[in-house]
């Protein structure tokens, strides 16, 4: 069995925790390790606030005013993907270039570097930021719905 939800959020503040309960609640449901379950969220979290901060165009009218959060839960695999309309990530700089590790702002993508096992930061088809990461979920002994 497998579990995926999809949500298109407006990019305002609130809904970055709605995101992150969404997620916790359905890792809960279905039996995720709890430190699993927020690690990820703590991820998701730092992804849905650079959505909001960063995620808009100029010129795109209401579709730069939203960003879409998926969720896919499959076996072992947790698959994280949260997609805007900004400018993107520039394809001649990779990841690394970003903020340093002392650094004050900036640091949410590399936080995500660092609780998830696989980060792909990329682009939609339609030019926005693409960040994509996996985690290899561990299951509670009591799982209800593990997936395995």
């Amino acid at each position: 069995m497998s579990i995926w939800w999809s949500l298109h959020l407006r990019r305002e503040a609130a809904s970055v925790p709605l995101a992150r309960r969404l997620l916790l609640g359905t890792m809960e449901t279905a039996g995720v390790d709890p430190d699993v379950s927020y690690e990820l969220s703590v991820a998701l979290t730092e992804a849905c606030a650079n959505a909001v901060e960063h995620g808009g165009a100029e010129g795109r009218g209401r579709a730069s005013e939203a960003y879409r959060v998926t969720a896919y839960l499959d076996g072992e695999t947790c698959r994280i993907e949260v997609a805007d309309s900004g400018p993107g990530f520039s394809s001649d700089a990779p990841p690394e270039r970003l903020a340093p590790a002392d650094a004050e702002h900036g640091r949410g993508l590399r936080l995500i570097e660092e609780l998830a096992d696989h980060v792909h930061f990329g682009r939609t088809g339609r030019g926005g930021a693409l960040v994509s990461f996996d985690k290899i979920v561990k299951w509670r002994s009591d799982a209800p719905l593990a997936l395995t």
